[in-house]
C-alpha cells in the first residue's frame, strides 16, 4: 500500500472544492485552507539555522532564490518577490510569504517555484530529509502534480488586501470610500498597535452623512498611502497634505465574512471599548450596535493568535480495535471513561486544516490530528451532552498500525458541544473509512 501524507490528501480535498468554484476569489470559502495547506507543506521539515536569531521561514527560500537569480532566468518568479519586498504593509516573513503565494497563486507560477526550489542543491539542504515533503521521492512527485491543477485554475485575489496577512490567513472585508474635497471628514481615530482605527463619527459630518465609515473599521490607506504601522497623528498628517483634494479610503471592515466580527480585530477592538466605553459597533440588530462581551461566551472560550478556540476537559484515549465508523462511539466512549481519569483542562482549536489541543496551564502539545486521519466524530448519547469523542487512525507506532483509537473530550457546555462536532464533522466530510 503506498505511502500517503495526510497533508497533501487534504490538500487535494481542498483543490476539488476550489474547482467547483471560478474565478477562485478572497471570499471563496476554501480558500484559506488551501492556502494554509500550501504554507504547512513547504515549512514541513524546514531546518533553523544554528546559532541564529533569525527564524527561518519559507519565504527566506524564496527571497534567497531571488538573489542567486543574477541572469534574470527567472522571470515572474524574481518580479514578484521584488514586489512582496516592496509592500510596506508586510512586517514579518510569515506576512511576505502569505503575500508571495497569493501572487504566485494569481500569476499561476507556484508550480514553476517550486521546481526552481527542487534545482537548487542549497536550498534542499535547509530541508530534513526525513520529514520534508519537498526532499521525499514519494511525496514531492503528487505534490507537483497538485500544483499543476492548481496552475491551471483562475484565482482573482485583491493583491492590496495584505495587511492582516502577518497574523492570519483569514482576510477582512475591503472596501474603497472615496470622498469629495471638504473642510472636515468629521472621523475621531484611534491609534492602536500600527492600525488606525475609526473610533467615532462626528454628528452632522461628511462621513457620517456619507455612511460608508463605521465606528471599528480600519484606515488602511488614504490616496494609495499606507497606514500600516502608522505612528500616532500620521493619518492627520496625510491629510493636511491632501487638503483641498479628493479623498480615497482604504477601509478594513470590523465586520468579518461571516457577519460577525472579524477575528483577528477582536481583541483590539475589546482594548478600544475598555478604553472608550462610548465605542459602538454598527450598525447591527435593533439596537444599531454589536457589543464584544459575549464573544468569548464567558470562559468557555478564549484567544490564541487571533483565533477563538474551546476551553474543554480531555477525558482520555483508548484502542479501539479495526473498525472506526460511528457505530463504534456508544461503545467506546464508556470504554474510556471507564478508566476513570480526572479530566484535564485543555485547549481544542479546530483550524481549517486541522485539529490541535493543548494543556492550559502548562501549553504542552498534547495532539494534533489533520481531518483525513479522523473517521468519526459525535455527541454521548446518555444524560451528559456535554461529552463528545471522535476515532482517529492510530499512527503513533512504527510501523503503523492498522487500528483506531477514541478520544474523548467534555464541552463546557451542550451547546459548544454540539459546535465542536459540527466543526469537526464539516472538516472530514469526505473522509469517513474504515479498514
Amino acid at each position: 500500500m503506498p505511502l500517503k501524507d495526510p497533508l497533501l490528501e487534504t490538500l487535494k480535498v481542498c483543490i476539488l472544492n476550489l474547482q467547483s468554484e471560478s474565478p477562485v476569489i478572497d471570499r471563496s470559502p476554501h480558500l484559506s485552507s488551501c492556502c494554509e495547506l500550501l504554507e504547512l507543506i513547504l515549512r514541513k521539515g524546514l531546518q533553523q539555522p544554528i546559532l541564529s536569531i533569525v527564524q527561518r521561514d519559507y519565504w527566506h527560500v524564496i527571497d534567497n532564490l531571488r538573489q542567486q537569480d543574477t541572469c534574470g532566468k527567472l522571470g515572474s518568479l524574481s518580479l514578484a518577490a521584488e514586489q512582496t519586498l516592496a509592500c510596506k504593509k508586510l512586517l514579518t516573513a510569515q506576512g511576505r510569504g502569505r503575500y508571495f503565494l497569493r501572487m504566485a497563486l494569481n500569476r499561476r507560477i507556484l508550480g514553476n517555484v517550486v521546481q526552481h526550489v527542487l534545482h537548487v542543491p542549497k536550498l534542499l539542504e535547509w530541508y530534513s530529509p526525513s520529514t520534508s515533503i519537498l526532499k521525499n521521492e514519494a511525496f514531492v512527485e503528487p505534490f507537483l502534480s497538485l500544483l499543476m491543477v492548481i496552475s491551471e485554475m483562475d484565482f482573482k485575489l485583491n493583491a492590496d488586501n495584505c495587511s492582516f496577512l502577518d497574523e492570519s490567513w483569514l482576510l477582512p472585508i475591503c472596501e474603497t470610500y472615496e470622498a469629495v474635497p471638504c473642510r472636515e471628514l468629521g472621523m475621531v481615530l484611534r491609534y492602536l498597535e500600527g492600525r488606525v482605527f475609526v473610533l467615532d463619527l462626528l454628528p452632522g459630518s461628511q462621513a457620517g452623512v456619507d455612511g460608508c465609515v463605521h465606528p471599528g473599521d480600519v484606515i488602511d490607506e488614504i490616496n494609495g498611502v499606507s497606514l500600516r504601522n502608522a505612528s500616532n497623528g500620521q493619518a492627520g498628517v496625510v491629510l493636511s497634505n491632501l487638503k483641498g483634494h479628493p479623498l480615497s479610503f482604504r477601509l478594513l471592515r470590523w465586520r468579518g465574512q461571516d457577519g460577525g466580527v472579524y477575528r483577528p480585530l477582536l481583541r483590539l477592538l475589546r482594548a478600544l471599548q475598555q478604553e472608550n466605553p462610548s465605542l459602538r459597533l454598527g450598525p447591527q440588530g435593533p439596537a444599531g450596535q454589536q457589543s464584544l462581551a459575549g464573544s468569548s461566551q464567558g470562559h468557555t472560550q478564549c484567544l490564541k493568535e487571533g483565533r477563538i478556540v474551546y476551553i474543554v476537559q480531555f477525558l482520555g484515549k483508548a484502542n479501539i480495535g479495526m473498525y472506526g465508523g460511528k457505530e463504534v462511539l456508544q461503545h467506546a466512549i464508556p470504554l474510556v471513561l471507564g478508566q476513570n481519569r480526572p479530566g484535564k483542562e485543555v485547549l481544542l482549536d479546530l483550524k481549517e486544516t486541522h485539529v490541535t489541543c493543548t494543556e492550559k496551564s502548562s501549553k504542552a502539545d498534547m495532539f494534533q490530528y489533520s481531518y483525513p486521519e479522523i473517521s468519526c466524530v459525535g455527541r454521548y448519547s446518555k444524560p451528559d451532552y456535554s461529552i463528545f469523542a471522535f476515532c482517529v487512525a492510530d499512527t503513533t507506532e512504527n510501523p503503523p498500525s492498522a487500528e483506531f483509537s477514541c478520544v474523548v473530550l467534555r464541552a463546557a457546555s451542550a451547546k459548544d458541544c454540539e459546535e465542536i462536532v459540527t466543526r469537526i464533522a464539516a472538516g472530514f466530510k469526505h473522509t469517513e473509512w474504515f479498514v
